[in-house]
């Protein structure tokens, strides 16, 4: 691989010295001409307004330029055949130019034919972006230059970036100071690798666990996800790269929560998709301006999202303000006429989502695919020159305001060696990993245990010394990982013996199908489960890593029970016979119907999907050196017949059962959640008090002024992620029980106080009345203080008239 690196740097070298004669002609001081005619036209000069250098370029454009401008070109390995630029480029589509080059030289976690040695070292990886872009920008007749395009939701998708948690992991930090940071750190990585539009964050609202694109979302909570999600786009778009929101719109719900070959016919009304599936994203692009949709491949109401005028236009544009460029997820072109069937053939496809809105084609095909019946469609009339310049000017737009046409490339390849993945970097994965983390129970203090008082640990479970889930397709691929049975086995150096046994694999060979129909464990299992036993009564304490893989959740991978997989339970019953204490320590991508474990065991961490420093993070916090303070973000159901069964809720909804009275029989389902919204334990122990709720007027465009303290009463620093709730007492149509209107994340030392100031303004009372308008509507309403959306501590009325 050295010499590989070393082969590349002069290979980059030599490309980017062969250009150096039309640097002298086209490269000025303060412009670039970049359609090679001698004279600065207005889209090349930096001074003129953004418009009309937008109109400006479309004006000098021939059609085969304007519609490459309206598909992407997947990078190396998917579409891309060639790492840099070869003369067989001039008779490819894009000898005219290009929207974007999607996941160009990053390498994927898993996928062995994208890795290349330009990755890595991070200044290879930006010379080599800025020699593929100087060929657009020099090779083509107008220069313009390429949109690259990468993923971004578990850290920057490249070989050595730095690695974030799984977004629901990130969610449950519930701290938005920390998410700006990550947002922040991602863009500027990407900044430096040559990435200029990061497809994140995931906007999607998590309502059904079974779905397998649980771990990919922050929450199920609307308010939540608006929250964290402006958090991560103001992060990203502060390093001037793009952010690209997903997936536009009402796409996590998909019916039964099957994805893979389904993806559709979310059964979600009209009020519920706005007051739900909508708010984080209207709310984070009115707030946070991202220039960036990717619509989904689903339908709503019997009309693909893609091909719908009203999500990509009137919504999206008109009244939320929408201001950038719109790329299609993978096949939501496609799906139009192969899925929904609303299309007779593929043309027919094309032509509606270009009329509906979207931009830019993204998909794994060749933008040939895209393009070509796009110019049958201009040339048979279908298609109107107006509607072609509206869809590139709007990606035109974007490249201006990025710079692009002002500096298309990193600035200082070198410079990108000390920018990517610094040691305060690797301090900052560490510390968001420590902070997602939930303790979900912890019977008579169990934790934190002293190392100094065990002799013998036993680390088992099939998750105890894997490490597969700390990567993700979405995030970095290469960077050296820490397993909790090495974490735990590096604390208790000298101090403790810690073995490990796996005990079982993550599912047995009959899985899923076991789920419905038990099969008897084999020899090889039984004996397996027997040799964790026999460790495990030698042992002082039991550590068991259970849950769920890379491969058990993600994108395709909806579930039908939430059940720990396989073995798995077996195992954990086997140990606790044992009469040792066990910990559990879960990983997994969505909320698992643990009930037995909640029940017997006395102690159980959720640590989701964390990333590489798992091992280190995990120990730390199971022997007391972090104290977990993270909160859930999903509800935890007892079973997968409960399902839907979220936060928030309409009143009855999720309410109990008569027992008795003219339509009371007895109890005939089990009730509640296993655990609420908003849920987590810590080490130790918080009181609230003094709550004052002040208007300056009763009138419904004041603002709300709320305060109240929190103090620590316990012996051990810890978080306390406040929550308010705000309660609608009556409505003109039915609301919900409560919402998620302010939260906050507050680390306190024993004995200290904080006080905590909310401010409520006229939005957050809003209702959709029953002409489908926002209002805010007279009455009373309630504010509601707590530690969880069911444990309230604090609570008074104010009055709106």
């Amino acid at each position: 691989m050295r010499y590989k690196t070393i082969i590349c740097f002069f290979i980059c070298v030599f490309l980017l010295s062969s250009f150096k004669g039309d640097q002298l002609k086209i490269y000025h001081k303060d412009w670039i001409d970049f359609n090679k005619n001698g004279v600065k036209d207005v889209y090349e000069d930096p001074k003129a307004n953004i418009d009309d250098r937008v109109s400006n370029l479309i004006s000098l454009m021939n059609v085969n330029e304007k519609t490459c401008q309206m598909a992407t070109l997947y990078g190396f390995a998917r579409v891309l055949e060639d790492e840099l630029p070869t003369s067989e480029w001039k008779n490819r589509v894009w000898k005219d130019g290009i929207a974007n080059i999607d996941e160009h030289l990053n390498t994927i976690w898993n996928q062995e034919k994208t890795h290349t040695p330009y990755s890595f070292p991070y200044s290879t990886h930006a010379e080599a972006i800025n020699t593929v872009q100087k060929w657009f920008v020099e090779e083509t007749r107008l220069g313009i230059p390429v949109d690259f395009t990468n993923e971004g939701v578990h850290g920057l998708c490249h070989e050595k970036a730095t690695p974030l948690p799984a977004p629901i992991g990130i969610g449950s930090t519930w701290n938005k100071e920390l998410v700006y940071k990550a947002g922040s750190m991602v863009g500027r990585e990407a900044k430096a690798l040559g990435y200029t539009n990061i497809y994140a964050p995931i906007l999607d609202v998590a309502r059904d666990p079974r779905w397998g694109r649980v771990l990919e979302c922050y929450g199920e909570d609307p308010f939540h996800i608006a929250e964290m999600g402006k958090q991560m786009t103001l992060g990203i778009q502060s390093q001037n790269v793009a952010a690209t929101l997903k997936h536009f719109a009402v796409y996590s719900v998909p019916k039964g929560a099957r994805d893979g070959d389904a993806r559709t016919d979310p059964h979600v009304a009209p009020r519920e998709m706005h007051q739900l599936h909508l708010y984080p994203f209207k709310r984070v692009i009115q707030e946070a301006k991202p220039i960036g949709i990717m619509s989904s491949y689903n339908d709503y109401d019997g009309v693909p999202v893609t091909a719908s005028s009203y999500f990509l236009t009137e919504l999206l544009r008109e009244q939320y303000g929408f201001n950038g460029y719109v790329v299609s997820d993978s096949e939501a072109v496609e799906y139009v006429y192969e899925k929904h069937h609303v299309a007779e053939d593929y043309k027919e496809a094309v032509r509606q989502v270009v009329e509906a809105g979207l931009n830019v084609r993204t998909t794994f095909r060749t933008p040939e695919s895209f393009i070509e019946p796009l110019w049958e469609l201009i040339e048979e009339g279908k298609i109107s020159m107006k509607t072609i310049d509206s869809r590139v000017a709007e990606v035109l737009k974007v490249k201006f305001r990025l710079g692009l046409f002002d500096s298309p490339y990193v600035t200082n390849p070198k410079a990108s060696d000390d920018l990517v993945h610094t040691a305060a970097d690797e301090a900052f994965s560490k510390q968001i990993n420590r902070e997602s983390l939930v303790l979900l129970k912890n019977e008579n203090n169990l934790l934190p245990l002293n190392v100094n008082n065990l002799k013998n640990i036993l680390v088992t479970g099939p998750l105890a010394d894997a490490v597969s889930f700390t990567y993700s397709r979405y995030g970095p691929a290469h960077n050296p990982s820490t397993s909790v049975f090495q974490g735990i086995k590096n604390y208790a150096k000298n101090k403790a013996e810690v073995t490990y046994i796996k005990g079982c694999d993550i599912v047995d060979p009959d899985w899923p199908g076991s789920e419905i129909i038990p099969t008897p464990l084999s020899v090889s299992e039984e004996a397996s489960i027997a040799e964790a036993v026999e460790q495990a009564k030698k042992s002082d304490i039991i550590i068991t890593v259970v849950g769920e893989d890379e491969k058990r959740v993600g994108e395709t991978k909806s579930r039908t029970s939430l059940g720990l997989p396989g073995r798995q339970f077996q195992l954990v019953q086997a140990l606790y016979a044992t009469g040792k204490p066990v910990v559990l320590v879960l990983i997994n991508g969505q909320p698992l119907t643990i009930n037995w474990e909640n029940k017997f065991l006395p102690a159980i961490l959720e640590a989701w999907f964390p990333s590489t420093a798992a091992g280190d993070v995990i120990a730390e916090t199971l022997f007391g050196d972090y104290n977990p303070g993270g909160k859930l973000t999903v509800t935890f159901p007892k079973s997968v017949g409960q399902i839907p069964l979220n936060f928030p809720y309409k009143p009855g909804s999720q309410a109990g059962q008569p027992g008795a009275g003219p339509n009371g029989y007895g109890n005939t389902r089990v009730l509640g959640p296993l655990y609420p919204f908003g849920y987590g334990l810590s080490y130790t122990t918080f009181a609230y008090s003094d709550l004052e709720v002040k208007q300056k007027t009763p009138h419904s465009q004041s603002d709300i002024e709320v305060s109240f303290k929190v103090k620590n009463t316990g012996k051990m620093a810890g978080d306390e992620v406040v929550q308010l709730y705000l309660k609608d007492e009556t409505s003109s149509v039915t609301t919900y029980e409560s919402q998620l209107r302010e939260f906050d994340r507050v680390h306190l030392a024993p004995g200290e106080t904080k006080t905590l100031h909310f401010t409520l303004q006229p939005e957050d009372l809003e209702i959709l009345d029953k002409h489908m308008n926002w209002t805010v509507e007279p009455g009373v309403f309630k504010v509601l203080v707590g530690s969880s959306s069911v444990d309230i501590h604090l609570q008074e009325s104010f009055n709106v008239l």
